[in-house]
């Protein structure tokens, strides 16, 4: 009796949404690296490629995925059959057209989709979203559902504007109170630091928020090499200064204390009550 008891309880996952204010803070290098940094440690990963029209991870990791989410909506395919599998058996939900429908789905897609997850849900321990970059309601629908938001800035003033500008929509609009901030792309740990502060001192003033200091990755020449082999920089460079950092980051990850855990229904279940929402 006990063995059954155990065979039927829900697995929990960390569902973790990364995203960016701007485009070109290295946001979906960084998912795909840290994806692999954490499989490293005996997770099972999967990214959700939620970057709904300038998909990215699929390049970086060299996979030509035919089949995407919209297949699944449309009754073509079922959800494992479009997961494909990246490196170190890494799982990757391409989604590069068709994902706007998430945001308007049926009840019987809703039932479809959540049926979908469901075979997935013992297959998963964290599930890293790749959003878009921007402001956008489809920025804000995968964030409000996860249980943890990364938000990458870097050392421009653009990004760190745009970095606010995120984070002002996601607590005013969606209530929204916990916020990880990793800075990209900087000379090092003092520098990171004074972005950060930089940022936390507005949010604090003006949303009144208090910000997570998460890390930093620093600027290395091998990830540009890397990307442009298409490749992870971790896999080409692993005593690269970034990917040092990437890989003290995966632990770190591991132990933020977001929103309560939940399976997989829980996250789609987020999503639908975001779309109901609107």
């Amino acid at each position: 009796m006990l063995n059954n008891k155990n065979k039927t309880k829900r697995k929990y996952i960390t569902t973790i949404a990364v995203s960016s204010g701007k485009g070109g803070v290295g946001k979906s290098n960084i998912v795909a690296n840290l994806a692999i940094a954490l499989r490293r440690l005996g997770n099972e990963v999967m990214i959700l490629d939620a970057d709904l029209g300038l998909s990215n991870i699929d390049v970086l990791f060299q996979i030509a995925p035919k089949y995407n989410i919209q297949h699944v909506l449309s009754g073509q395919m079922s959800l494992k059959d479009v997961v494909v599998d990246g490196p170190h058996g890494i799982k990757i939900l391409p989604a590069s057209s068709g994902i706007q429908e998430l945001t308007s789905l049926d009840e019987f897609q809703r039932l479809k989709m959540l049926q979908e997850f469901d075979s997935l849900d013992d297959k998963v321990d964290i599930m890293l979203i790749d959003t878009a970059a921007g402001i956008s309601e489809n920025v804000a629908f995968f964030c409000v559902a996860a249980q943890e938001i990364i938000i990458i800035t870097a050392p421009e003033p653009t990004a760190l504007t745009d970095a606010y500008a995120l984070i002002k929509v996601l607590s005013t609009r969606y209530q929204e109170r916990r916020f990880n901030v990793l800075v990209n792309s900087v000379s090092g740990y003092e520098e990171s630091i004074e972005i950060f502060k930089r940022l936390s001192i507005v949010a604090e003033r003006f949303l009144s928020l208090s910000l997570n200091y998460l890390g930093y990755i620093p600027f290395d020449e091998s990830v540009k090499k890397a990307v442009k082999m298409q490749r992870a920089f971790v896999d080409l460079y692993p005593n690269s200064p970034a990917s040092r950092k990437i890989i003290e980051l995966a632990p770190k990850m591991l132990n933020m204390e977001g929103k309560i855990k939940g399976s997989l229904q829980f996250f789609i279940g987020s999503l639908f009550s975001v779309a109901e929402s609107k």
